[in-house]
């Protein structure tokens, strides 16, 4: 079998989305573009995903809030707290990216690794949604991992710089999913829920300190914990150029992030499926550039065309 390096994307990840979030969510077109541009892949490593079937969604979300979603029912609160006005667009964009990181899973088993050019929606709970986050992605792709019995224990990597606060409660008493985060004290959200190990840095922390508290920390998870499977979300607002992160990673510093994550997993063998997470830096290019070094470093890493 040929490895590849599977990619999900559909051009419904940027659109339709209300106007003032146009700018941050143009990355999700340009990842794919640049990545082409460079050669690195070719459209064969693309596959567009369909649409999550409704009992997979349920796996993770409770029935009413799914049927807000898909009805248009939601309240202006609950609006409000997610950060975009619903719409049958809206929600239909949400259950494709969810798809896409359940395929990426499965490619991943197969391939190594695999990565979803979107996702990492790890702000939305069983019965709500926040943060930009409808369904929460890699829950849904764990849960459907799990009851399918296609694996025994799961790590979730978080290092976005906001704390993945629904992956964490959806898994608070599940110990076949260990969830870790490392992420801004003092950023969003402002109610930290329990992960299984959260580290939370102050603002201002730099490139050293950041990547040596992944040196110490990751190595002794994988060991006790002892994952068949992993979910890494390698979001880029981390870095020191992002509007919201408060802390001051360097663009190398964040590529070497990836590259550790990736090594360890490969030298280990554990299959991972990865997703983009935040990025608000000012210049787009920053951001998608950041992005594609996760790209970058996982295919050399694990030796895919």
């Amino acid at each position: 079998m040929e490895k590849l390096l599977k990619i999900a994307y559909d051009p419904i990840y940027a659109h339709p989305l209300p106007e003032g979030h146009r700018f941050p969510m143009i990355k999700y077109e340009l990842i794919p573009e640049q990545l082409l541009y460079e050669g690195l892949i070719t459209k064969k490593n693309i596959f567009a995903p369909g649409i999550c079937p409704d009992e997979i969604v349920l796996l993770t979300h409770t029935q009413t809030y799914f049927d807000k979603l898909r009805f248009q029912q939601l309240s202006e609160k609950e609006q409000r707290r997610i950060g975009f006005p619903q719409s049958e667009a809206l929600t239909k964009r949400e259950l494709i990216i969810t798809q896409g990181t359940l395929d990426c899973c499965l490619a991943a088993l197969d391939h190594g690794v695999s990565l979803n050019v979107a996702g990492g929606t790890h702000h939305a709970f069983a019965d709500r949604g926040e943060g930009f986050c409808l369904l929460n992605d890699f829950a849904v792709a764990a849960n459907y991992l799990l009851n399918k019995k296609i694996v025994q224990k799961i790590l979730i990597i978080d290092l976005d710089v906001h704390q993945g606060n629904g992956t964490a409660k959806l898994f608070e008493e599940n110990e076949k999913v260990f969830t870790f985060s490392l992420h801004g004290r003092n950023n969003y959200p402002f109610h930290k829920e329990k992960s299984d190990h959260d580290i939370a840095v102050p603002d201002g922390t730099d490139t050293a300190a950041y990547l040596q508290l992944l040196y110490e920390t990751l190595p002794a998870l994988l060991q006790e914990q002892k994952p068949d499977f992993v979910f890494y979300l390698a979001g880029v607002d981390i870095l020191d150029t992002d509007k919201f992160g408060k802390l001051s990673v360097s663009p190398e510093g964040c590529r070497k992030r990836d590259e550790y994550v990736f090594s360890l997993l490969q030298t280990k063998g554990i299959p991972c499926c990865t997703a983009m997470g935040g990025g608000y830096s000012p210049r787009v290019k920053t951001i998608v550039d950041a992005h594609c070094n996760t790209f970058r470093m996982a295919k050399s890493i694990f030796g895919l065309d």
